[in-house]
């Protein structure tokens, strides 16, 4: 327990600095920080990550086929489900939280220059921080591929001091408004700035004119592409037990019977997204693809907590299940899949959102799919009042069809018992709204950090 200890002590030293929502268009002092520490971030291949949507799950898969054609592999994503330590995994494995406080004293003597050297400048903030324990990490391992999800933008988030061989980039769609603004295009242009001369850029299939701005990117900083729909993308989907079955077309060939044990047409994409960005890291081409048996042995290992995660499964009770879902665009894919793929005679949906998110939009989204919602808080300072979000979803559910409880707990309790009003089978729970929220749920129902 004195190691747990240590690892909240260092927790509360970082809570104290600028928090992960504040950003400066700026990476002097990320850049400073890593400097003073020997550039561990040009240590090893990278592969980066932006996009408003599916960053975590494309991350994960990008992981598990680099793991199977034999690189040793560092993740770095955020925010994190029950615990800080998943942000950084080796291997697939989040580091222990021994490790955390021992990554955070390596880097804390080059934090306290930096922060010493500012003037009137900002300290570095947490986020900054721990992109530098990250770095550190995966340089002292070493690793000879790094995933890199950035945090919030591309362009002056602090992980892109690091120039990535492959950039990914995922859907894009509004996110963040107080931060990235509400002009998709100019959002677009921050999440292009991980682009840089001479790397391939990865790009999901976007609306028009997002394309049209990463291409320029893509042109301006002479760097090769490969677009969803064009050089790659899934050739076939149906639905399986437990996920679904894809055929990939990839930069190198076409790969057949997938297994992928994640729900959602999203989740197919993100995997043809993932294999086309190790494609283009390892440089498989059609003279050399990818092993076809390691790259579905990778798919059927793949696991992505908080995204459409099964928390309790039938057998006479209700099926329980918890998706990040945080925005209009993720709720959306949330809504088709629970719609396609599974078959609910009645869902009820447990909600928590934090402040800055669209709730409107994000309630319309969701409200095709779910019969009922029970609006709660979760434990995040930022998480909406559950008085003031549920005046919202009676505006578009109607007020029959929303209850309120503010104890989180007793709110999935209640979900639960609205749902079992609906018979025996074809019933289920939905946990939503936040990462926070689908956190607290995996931690109620006993899920460990992953």
């Amino acid at each position: 327990m004195a190691g747990f200890a240590e690892f909240l002590a260092v927790e509360a030293e970082l809570d104290r600095r600028w928090p992960e929502t504040v950003m400066e268009p700026s990476l002097d002092r990320i850049r400073a920080l890593v400097d003073l520490m020997g550039e561990p971030e040009r240590g090893y291949p990278v592969v980066h990550l932006t996009g408003t949507n599916g960053k975590t799950s494309t991350a994960r898969m990008v992981e598990a086929i680099l793991g199977q054609i034999g690189l040793r592999t560092g993740r770095y994503t955020s925010p994190h489900l029950l615990l800080a330590t998943e942000r950084i995994s080796l291997d697939n494995r989040p580091i222990t939280p021994e490790r955390y406080v021992e990554l955070y004293r390596e880097v804390a003597p080059f934090v306290d220059l930096v922060d010493a050297g500012r003037g009137d400048r900002p300290a570095l903030s947490k986020f900054e921080v721990l992109t530098a324990m990250a770095f550190a990490a995966f340089a002292d391992a070493p690793v000879e591929a790094a995933i890199i999800e950035v945090g919030l933008g591309g362009r002056w988030d602090a992980t892109n001091v690091a120039d990535a061989q492959v950039a990914v980039v995922t859907p894009i769609g509004l996110d963040h408004a107080a931060y990235l603004g509400n002009d998709l295009l100019e959002i677009a242009r921050e999440k292009a700035g991980i682009i840089k001369p001479g790397s391939v850029a990865v790009l999901a299939a976007q609306d028009p004119a997002v394309a049209q701005v990463l291409l320029e990117r893509v042109a301006g900083v002479d760097a090769q592409v490969a677009r969803e729909g064009a050089e790659f993308g899934v050739r076939e989907r149906e639905l399986a037990v437990g996920g679904q079955r894809l055929a990939l077309q990839g930069l190198s060939g076409r790969y057949d019977e997938i297994v992928l044990p994640l729900h959602g047409e999203h989740q197919a994409s993100n995997a043809a997204l993932a294999l086309a960005a190790v494609e283009a890291l390892v440089g498989a081409g059609p003279q050399q693809p990818l092993d076809p048996d390691a790259v579905r042995a990778a798919f059927a290992s793949v696991q992505s907590p908080g995204r459409l995660e099964r928390l309790r499964g039938g057998g006479g009770a209700p099926v329980v299940l918890a998706d990040a879902a945080h925005n209009p665009h993720g709720a959306r894919a949330l809504a088709a899949a629970l719609t396609s793929e599974f078959r609910f005679t009645r869902l009820v949906a447990v909600l928590s959102v934090l402040t800055d998110k669209d709730v409107r939009g994000l309630l319309a989204e969701l409200e095709p799919a779910a019969h009922e919602v029970v609006i709660t808080a979760n434990s995040s300072p930022r998480a909406m009042d559950p008085d003031q979000l549920a005046a919202i979803a009676v505006e578009v559910f109607g007020s029959d069809r929303v209850s309120v409880e503010p104890v989180f707990g007793e709110a999935i309790e209640q979900a639960v018992e609205l749902a079992e009003e609906g018979g025996d089978s074809g019933v289920g729970v939905i946990i939503t709204g936040s990462v926070v929220t689908a956190g607290e749920a995996r931690r109620l129902f006993g899920k460990e950090p992953s």
